[in-house]
């Protein structure tokens, strides 16, 4: 019976998988197309309702199981048919799926060692892998699919994509994304042999979960200690092997238990084989907020003394050494240093220089510990977030195989990176990157509408100029940051393949990988406009930024065409699909658009009310009904998508923020006032605006290019100069430096121009972001937009989402004028110029 079956797997094969154009990674879609053309040549995964069985060694690392089983439901989900799990060195005879790690695995070293697997490329690398479809690679097996990593996530990477290129996202669980059926798989010969990732650390930090992932775990998934505990875990992980990453800062809010207090956390992280590491504010994985503030009596009985290691340093280090002895076993990164126990600035002395002194004293304590427990030398991170960032400038000496983890403005835009001096670290550097934040000048936990444009341009930055050791991505509540997520951690793993130049295209890859081909252009220039539309404000930030009534037009008629296409394509939607695509697009298309016209209608209905026009009331009845639908598109997230699933995790107003509340309105007593006594409001003429894109002539320099960066700023195209890190120019060689010409009429007199930018910084210490600008080859006038984080200059350029240089020109005679800006400085990104 099993000859008769084995011939007719050679011999009736109607149908194939191939992997992704054969295997070409960094080519082509995730998915490639089923078909149901002949060959013998293919491997049958799933054939004639039989799955060939899925072979593992016992003895290898626990993370291959758990991709093992994981990957048997994927394929179940997909054909109905559920393959076998087999541990042993044994496999059966007829078709199977060898999966093992290097070294690990009695099978794959077995292949290795017959000369039937090539594994050269893998051994002694990151986390790379190989997929291969190997001619009879053991007695009375005909034919096998192989997946052999080099370690044990290489492994787990390997099966998990098969699993992509078979149509299953990573999102599969996370976002109800429903992947195609098809009754039989195949898959065509080839080998895909990726790895390893261009940043060896990848991963997210969870945050400011207080309103989402919290509350939600508490009521599905850890109901038995009503906290976010090992079974939420157990998913988070699942999720972060799907996206190829490997590390976590776990959730660590005021309210939520430490990572360690629940036994079973660190264990779930290396049954999945997940890094353990901790924020910025939590030294040695030790969570203060809970562990420190809360918890201490009740794990040492007695309080705990000043959270000062200049005062309290002996009570301190055994609390500290007490975590690294407890992590000792597992793989952890250990963020080294001190801050305040819960994101507040470090105490210690006041002045500058003693506090760098008691820095430094604190870290080679800390370090000393880590010698005294680990067998060898343990990644250390040091992160150099707000004002810590003065205390490294102010002279603070790393040791040098720690890696500096340098952070975004919390909006962003990376405050510093390494110079020419720190890339020679040992330890090199990494990105502390926010999609979420909780405070100044505004949150944004609502919605996710960083583009992929930006952070392509910031994290390649990094990336160019040595942060390649460690990115973590701060997703707040993971949804509904989807999308955002998977491109960063896309981008970490394979930084050449989406560059600030193509990374605008990633929403259309997405988009079919997630819900097909067919679909994928219409969402895709959906997400654009949505990115394109939040640059100039997100939504939670538009009570920081004064817009024209007839910008604000503009806003709402972009928003709501956007919104009326998102749900006319909705009907085009697979029904196995409608969840994810409400949740994915629909919603945060939605809420944008009704918390733009929430906001603008309510200014409206008072500026119409003060004219004393009857308009008002009906704009003000706009607003609420604005504010009303927020409400109903929340609570059908919550409540009717996947049977309640999701009840908890979405809340349409985090932290009660003022945004998120009815504006005042007008009111039929406000309207009869403005009647009685009607202000007389004049609208200011609208500036000439002229995309950077738009110019007539430009002059570029051996060895560097004016890129043009689709999808970046609020124009969605910017100009910049790349490659990143090149010489900086000054008014005394002018001539030499690269420029952009723009032509317009202008009148004679006295001119104002603006020059809009990507509100960036400068790329180290001692960096500006200077141009040069004039009028008819007259005299140049130079700026630095380089403001700094925490100014209110840098206040009012993130909310409205570009930094701006103005300089007055007078004109001799009226007409045609040329204008030229000078990039004097790598680093600045133009994206409009402004003529008042």
């Amino acid at each position: 019976m099993r000859l008769n079956k084995l011939l007719i797997y050679r011999i009736m094969l109607v149908g194939w998988l191939a992997l992704a154009g054969q295997w070409a990674y960094a080519q082509g879609p995730l998915t490639a197309p089923l078909t149901t053309a002949f060959t013998t040549q293919n491997f049958p995964l799933v054939h004639a309702h039989w799955a060939a069985p899925l072979c593992i060694d016992p003895r290898d690392a626990a993370v291959v199981r758990v991709a093992a089983e994981a990957f048997a439901g994927d394929v179940a989900l997909v054909t109905g048919v559920r393959p076998a799990l087999r541990e042993g060195v044994g496999v059966p005879a007829g078709p199977a799926v060898l999966i093992g790690t290097l070294g690990q695995s009695a099978l794959i070293d077995r292949l290795v060692a017959s000369g039937k697997l090539k594994t050269d490329h893998l051994r002694g690398q990151w986390e790379s892998f190989v997929i291969e479809v190997v001619e009879q690679p053991l007695p009375g097996v005909p034919r096998a699919l192989v997946i052999a990593g080099s370690d044990r996530r290489g492994t787990a990477f390997g099966v998990f994509e098969v699993a992509r290129r078979m149509g299953v996202s990573p999102w599969v669980w996370w976002a109800d994304v429903a992947p195609a059926h098809h009754a039989a798989l195949y898959v065509a010969p080839g080998r895909l042999a990726p790895g390893p990732p261009a940043v060896q650390y990848r991963g997210i930090f969870l945050n400011d979960e207080d309103w989402g992932l919290r509350p939600w775990a508490a009521r599905h998934l850890d109901k038995d200690v009503q906290d976010i505990g090992p079974n939420t875990y157990a998913h988070i992980f699942e999720l972060l092997l799907r996206l190829k990453a490997n590390y976590i800062w776990p959730a660590m809010h005021p309210g939520t238990k430490a990572f360690y207090h629940y036994p079973a956390d660190p264990v779930q992280a290396d049954r999945y084989a997940i890094v353990v590491g901790s924020s910025h504010c939590e030294p040695m994985l030790r969570n203060n907020v809970f562990e420190w503030a809360e918890n201490y009596a009740a794990e040492y009985g007695q309080k705990p003394g000043p959270w000062r290691y200049d005062l309290n340093g002996p009570q301190m280090y055994s609390y500290w050494e007490d975590r690294v002895k407890a992590a000792a076993t597992y793989e952890s990164v250990y963020t080294v240093g001190m801050r305040g126990i819960h994101d507040g600035s470090m105490p210690g002395p006041p002045s500058r220089p003693a506090k760098v002194h008691l820095l430094d004293s604190i870290i080679t304590d800390q370090r000393r510990l880590l010698g005294a427990y680990h067998q060898q030398p343990v990644p250390q991170i040091f992160c150099p977030y707000k004002e810590v960032l003065t205390l490294y400038q102010a002279g603070l000496k790393l040791p040098d195989d720690v890696t500096i983890v340098w952070a975004d403005d919390n909006h962003g835009y990376i405050r510093q990176l390494s110079d020419k001096e720190d890339q020679k670290r040992s330890g090199g550097s990494g990105v502390y990157y926010h999609l979420s934040y909780w405070g100044a000048p505004q949150d944004y936990l609502w919605l996710s509408s960083i583009s992929p444009a930006l952070v392509s341009y910031e994290l390649s930055k990094a990336y160019a100029l040595g942060a390649r050791r460690l990115w973590v991505v701060n997703v707040g509540d993971i949804k509904p940051a989807e999308l955002e997520t998977q491109f960063a951690l896309d981008l970490a793993w394979n930084v050449d393949r989406w560059t600030p130049a193509t990374a605008a295209d990633y929403p259309r890859r997405w988009a079919a990988a997630t819900f097909g081909p067919q679909l994928a252009p219409a969402i895709a220039g959906l997400k654009q406009e949505y990115y394109r539309l939040a640059q100039a404000a997100k939504p939670e930030h538009l009570l920081g930024v004064a817009f024209t009534e007839a910008e604000q037009d503009q806003r709402l008629a972009h928003y709501q065409k956007i919104a009326a296409a998102a749900e006319a394509l909705q009907k085009r939607v697979p029904t196995a699909l409608q969840a994810a695509y409400f949740e994915l697009v629909l919603y945060p298309i939605q809420g944008a658009r009704l918390l733009n016209e929430k906001v603008f209608y309510a200014a409206r209905s008072l500026s119409l009310a003060q004219r004393g026009q009857d308009e008002a009331l009906g704009y003000a009845q706009k607003a609420q009904a604005a504010h009303d639908q927020i409400q109903a598109l929340t609570r059908r997230y919550n409540d009717d998508l996947a049977g309640g699933k999701w009840a908890g995790m979405m809340s349409a107003h985090p932290r009660d923020q003022k945004i998120f509340e009815l504006p005042p309105v007008a009111t039929p007593v406000l309207l009869a006032a403005g009647k009685a006594a009607p202000v007389a409001q004049r609208a200011a003429p609208e500036p000439r605006r002229i995309a950077a894109a738009a110019f007539t002539n430009k002059q570029e320099i051996a060895g560097e290019k004016l890129a043009l960066l689709p999808g970046l700023g609020i124009e969605d195209q910017s100009l910049t100069r790349l490659p990143y890190d090149v010489p900086s120019f000054t008014v005394a060689n002018l001539a030499r430096a690269p420029y952009l010409e723009y032509k317009a009429e202008l009148s004679a007199g006295a001119h104002s121009i603006a020059v809009r930018c990507l509100p960036t910084f400068g790329l180290y210490a001692g960096r500006g972001l200077h141009y040069a600008l004039t009028v008819n080859d007259g005299p140049p006038q130079v700026v630095d937009v380089n403001v700094p984080a925490d100014s209110p200059q840098w206040k009012e350029n993130v909310l409205r989402g570009f930094s701006q240089g103005q300089t007055r020109h007078q004109v001799a005679a009226g007409g045609p004028a040329i204008i030229r800006v000078y990039l004097l400085d790598p680093g600045l990104v133009l994206t409009q110029l402004q003529l008042d």
